[in-house]
């Protein structure tokens, strides 16, 4: 096999961000697509195969421009630009960066990583009601957060009501100290915590007090009506058929709302059926409710937690399968019952 090499221009200032720290994203791309990398003052030449090379150099391309915008590069980035590059859709990574949502409190920009979330946000941009669903570290409730922001300050709507099912996860409420708020905030508290990083804790505080933001229990949205808001509930494969369906009915003129949920995490009583699941085989077919599934490549926290997803994945299909062979009926005796 003949050997083929390509140089990278590589500016000196982007270097360090694009290598990683002791060149780990070097490595890890050299390791992905069997090419060796030698830097030389302000470029670098990559030596292997000419469809191996093409494809690091394809995915070192991507990763510079994405340095150029300012970005701080991930491990994340780095395993995405990897396995767009093997799909021959590295084009996808520097197109789904161009899709800034808002800003936080301390100026980081708040965009789509991979193109299951991309597609996430177009749809809450397009449709009036969204479904996200997937595991955890998806974005599904932080993404849903920034576009409730950003809609609040640009005025589409005039408030934002964050609401998820208060269920209790192997701890009774009734044993918890405090009152009632004290006892449901806990479990709000993964919606506060976006807030105040997106919006800041002092502006948060100050809209909540004048009612334009509100984070409470699903319990306490029965009976309204919610009009000119943008709606989320947050931890939805916890709810019931009735609750889901209770909400559903609380949406009123101007109102966009988002829905999250994972179904491998529930916490409702053994048997009983979720709300989610029911709701999601009811109103598929409705054109203006969007429905998105991410996965586990769509996974932006530490690059172990995709591996842990994506472990449980695979075993969960493992048993699905094991359990659909168990459950198929035997061939009777061509003798027939014995009678």
């Amino acid at each position: 096999m003949s050997l083929t090499e390509t140089t990278i221009n590589m500016p000196t200032e982007h270097m360090a961000n694009v290598f990683g720290q002791f060149d780990t994203y070097i490595k890890k791309i050299e390791r992905a697509f069997s090419v060796t990398a030698v830097i030389r003052e302000d470029h670098m030449k990559l030596l292997g195969s000419q469809g191996d090379v093409e494809k690091a150099s394809r995915a070192f391309c991507q990763l510079l421009e994405l340095s150029r915008r300012g970005n701080t590069i991930t491990e994340q980035n780095v395993d995405y630009a990897i396995s767009l590059t093997f799909e021959e859709k590295e084009d996808a990574l520097t197109e789904i960066d161009r899709e800034l949502i808002c800003h936080t409190i301390n100026g980081k920009p708040i965009k789509p990583k991979t193109l299951g979330q991309s597609s996430y946000v177009e749809a809450i941009r397009e449709k009036m009601i969204v479904f996200g669903i997937g595991p955890a570290g998806t974005g599904k409730t932080y993404l849903a957060m920034a576009m409730a922001i950003h809609a609040f300050k640009t005025e589409e709507v005039s408030r934002i009501i964050l609401t998820r099912p208060a269920i209790e996860a192997g701890e009774k409420l009734g044993f918890l100290p405090g009152d009632l708020q004290s006892k449901v905030d806990p479990y709000l508290r993964p919606l506060y915590d976006a807030l105040h990083q997106i919006m800041g804790a002092d502006s948060f505080l100050k809209n909540m007090e004048k009612g334009l933001i509100e984070v409470a229990p699903l319990a306490y949205m029965r009976g309204r009506t919610l009009d000119n808001a943008f709606i989320i509930l947050d931890e939805a494969q916890n709810t019931t058929p009735a609750q889901m369906k209770m909400f559903l009915t609380r949406i009123g003129f101007g109102s966009k709302v988002v829905i999250t949920g994972d179904a491998t995490q529930k916490d409702l009583a053994p048997g009983a059926v979720s709300g989610l699941d029911v709701a999601i085989r009811v109103l598929r077919n409705i054109p203006q409710i969007g429905i998105c599934q991410l996965t586990s490549s769509d996974v932006v926290r530490h690059p172990l937690v995709q591996r842990i997803v994506k472990a449980y994945e695979d075993y969960e299909r493992r048993e699905q399968k094991n359990t659909r062979a168990k459950d198929k009926p035997r061939n009777r005796s061509r003798y027939g019952t014995g009678r």
